[in-house]
């Protein structure tokens, strides 16, 4: 810890899109072999036992065959519309779902299954997160203890000097670490919340909607962050609403549609007009952004209680046809990325 890396948010994510990609891209291929996944979830489905009129149990189904893969120096950002699944996909990688929940599919760990016992074994220590509210921080307690808390402190000395030096490396005043939660501004309870996974030394990283609310200087640090851990090998899973931000930083974005994955992509494929992205909704996100005036479509997503027969999409669609209706389309490889659509190509 003694060399500290100086981070300078502006530089890093002011010079824009194509020139990150760019930079990024080149110290991954130097420094990364992609054979493995760090993290590789493979159709899962996550229902909840609920009850109606009286004692008569229902499954709710909130996710549906899902497929994603995190690897080591990279940043995957998963984006879509509330409801979506994203932060309970977190919950159930981290073993922190309530105990109506039902799993159904496979959640790996650096090759091995993730049981319930291994994600609490892991939980706050190869396997962090990062949540998006500091109410996860105790109001009672300083945060530097609360940052220390997170893993086991064989030697309390040395763990309150890796504290102190993280704190300096992210700008945090030598006061900061005695006061209270509600004491903090939000960039530096965003500051401190992401000491927790630096001290722990975690290998994969999930922030849950890191960014609302933040000014753009403190979300260009909070972004830079997350860049500098991917930088040191970590697997970065970032969840967010913001895709502007998540071009940024991320290697690639997974989207998200009721419970589902419609598309992943390089971000890349997110340059210029959007010409290379596969789904139609990636291409309508893309085209919501404000650089390209907010082009909305219509209808909703459909309600997680709905019964549908063919694509989830298929009643917003403008590319549907008459196969769209009779079974969902399963994920297929396409240059690069994964799509869940019959007329990609």
């Amino acid at each position: 810890m003694g060399n500290k890396a100086e981070i300078n948010p502006e530089k890093e994510l002011a010079t824009g899109l194509e020139t990150v990609v760019g930079k990024r891209d080149k110290t991954v291929a130097r420094g990364r072999k992609k054979t493995e996944a760090l993290l590789n979830v493979e159709d899962l489905s996550l229902s909840f036992t609920q009850y109606s009129s009286g004692l008569r149990q229902t499954e709710l189904k909130v996710i549906s065959n899902l497929s994603i893969q995190a690897y080591k120096g990279e940043i995957l950002a998963i984006v879509g519309s509330s409801g979506s699944g994203k932060s309970l996909l977190a919950h159930a990688i981290l073993g922190i779902l309530p105990s109506n929940a039902k799993l159904d599919g496979k959640i790996e760990y650096d090759g091995n299954e993730l049981t319930q016992e291994r994600k609490e074994e892991m939980r706050g220590k190869e396997i962090a997160l990062i949540p998006q509210a500091i109410t996860y921080l105790d109001p009672l307690m300083k945060v530097s203890n609360q940052v220390i808390g997170c893993i086991e402190k064989e030697n309390e000395g040395l763990m309150r000097k890796l504290q102190r030096e993280i704190f300096q490396r992210y700008n945090l005043k030598p006061e900061v670490e005695r006061m209270l939660p509600h004491e903090l501004s939000g960039g530096m309870a965003r500051r401190v919340l992401v000491s927790t996974a630096v001290i722990s030394s975690s290998k994969l990283v999930i922030a849950d909607e890191p960014t609302p609310g933040l000014d753009e200087k403190t979300l260009n640090e909070t972004l830079s962050y997350f860049k500098d851990m991917a930088d040191k090998g970590c697997a970065v899973i970032l969840i967010t609403h913001d895709i502007e931000a998540a071009l940024k930083i991320s290697h690639k974005i997974a989207v998200f549609y009721a419970g589902t994955v419609l598309e992943v992509a390089n971000v890349e494929d997110f340059k210029n007009n959007g010409e290379n992205l596969r789904h139609p909704y990636t291409r309508a996100l893309w085209s919501a952004l404000p650089q390209n005036k907010f082009q909305a479509i219509k209808g909703h997503q459909p309600m997680q209680d709905e019964v549908i027969d063919g694509c989830i999409f298929y009643e917003r669609c403008s590319k549907k046809k008459a196969i769209c209706s009779q079974g969902t389309p399963q994920l297929k490889q396409i240059n690069g990325g994964v799509v869940r659509c019959n007329n990609a190509s």
